[in-house]
């Protein structure tokens, strides 16, 4: 495998509306900071890759006019998925194994305020037999959160992991939830669906992040510290929501070991966590230690861009690398409901 890490990495502050700003005035400051902080001059960037979803704009190929974001000259070579920036990552370093190109800009954005979030995530169910239900995402999660309550934990462990992410996000600048909470706050908050409280869901957030990714001698020339892609895998799971346990994440355990994250000391792990309870079920199927530090951004607990808070936990594990505050950190990106697919990528400082 051809080596790969990431240079630099930028994130606008999430906002529950940015009414001031269209997606591509709110992405222009992001990606110009992303390449400035690379070293890589823009024309000397080869590949380009966003990662975003239509149906939050309301329109068709809203993806097409982001790329207003990263300029019309010169020319480029570009791509995307309908799927959160964490994906876009992920084919860009597959394109940059074919060793043809050193360099590539991975971007993403979500204006989650334009819409209603509930419908619009209601079209990735089951055509058939689960979204003529109409189950919103909370009511979904709710019913995982209760799978994984049965199988032996309880709410004073959601509420620790409320309480440390929003002490957390209340150090972070880019947050969207700032104010903190104590656990027993939490425990006196009232259910929102049976057995999540409003604190266990996630914001409706704006946003939007972008990473520039270097590989081989073009990387090891770089003057600043880097954050060596080290193993990177996404496994997914049955669409139906019935056929699969909901206390545990399959396809995570086995992202995490095709990417080697597997029996690893980690020292710091962003994880995708939109609801509370799901970072446990992840810090589980990663096996990690009670030494690793988990989601010190605050999490998507407390920002939640849609398509760009995945991307945005892999930018916060490589920058914990490049910052020198780990030697090995993970970062972990989800998508579909409940947990459906899971992406980890492994990240090393040194050469």
């Amino acid at each position: 495998m051809r080596d790969v890490a990431v240079a630099s990495f930028a994130q606008s502050q999430s906002v529950r509306r940015a009414d001031e700003t269209n997606e591509v005035e709110m992405l222009m400051p992001v990606v110009a900071e992303a390449v400035a902080e690379s070293g890589i001059p823009k024309k000397e960037i080869e590949f380009t890759i966003s990662g975003s979803c239509d149906y939050l704009g309301g329109v068709p190929f809203a993806f097409v006019s982001g790329l207003d974001a990263v300029g019309a000259w010169p020319p480029i070579s570009e791509s995307h998925v309908e799927m959160d920036g964490a994906w876009a990552l992920y084919e860009a370093w597959v394109r940059l194994q074919h060793g043809d190109i050193d360099t590539a800009l991975v971007y993403s954005f979500g204006k989650s305020s334009l819409g209603n979030v509930t419908e619009v995530l209601s079209q990735q169910l089951d055509p058939y037999y689960l979204a003529p239900l109409w189950p919103d995402t909370v009511s979904l999660a709710a019913l995982q959160a209760r799978a994984w309550l049965e199988d032996g934990h309880s709410d004073k462990e959601i509420a620790e992991i409320v309480s440390k992410n929003r002490l957390n996000a209340s150090k972070n600048q880019y947050s969207q939830i700032r104010s903190q909470i104590s656990p027993q706050e939490y425990l006196e908050r009232p259910y929102r669906v049976d057995p999540l409280r409003i604190d266990d869901c996630p914001p409706i957030s704006d946003g939007a992040s972008a990473i520039v990714l270097v590989a081989g001698d073009r990387a090891r020339s770089l003057p600043q510290k880097l954050a060596w892609i080290k193993g990177i895998d996404h496994r997914i799971e049955p669409h139906s929501i019935g056929a699969r346990d909901l206390s545990v994440s399959v396809s995570t355990r086995l992202a995490a070991q095709k990417a080697g994250a597997i029996g690893v000391e980690v020292d710091v792990c962003e994880i995708h966590a939109p609801f509370s309870y799901q970072q446990a079920i992840i810090s589980e199927a990663l096996g990690l230690g009670a030494s690793t530090d988990i989601n010190p951004s605050g999490g998507a607990l407390c920002a939640n861009p849609i398509m760009a808070a995945g991307l945005i936990r892999i930018g916060e594990a490589a920058q914990a690398v490049m910052d020198g505050r780990a030697k090995t950190a993970i970062g972990h990106a989800t998508a579909g409901p409940c947990l459906q697919q899971n992406l980890v990528c492994l990240l090393k400082g040194g050469n």
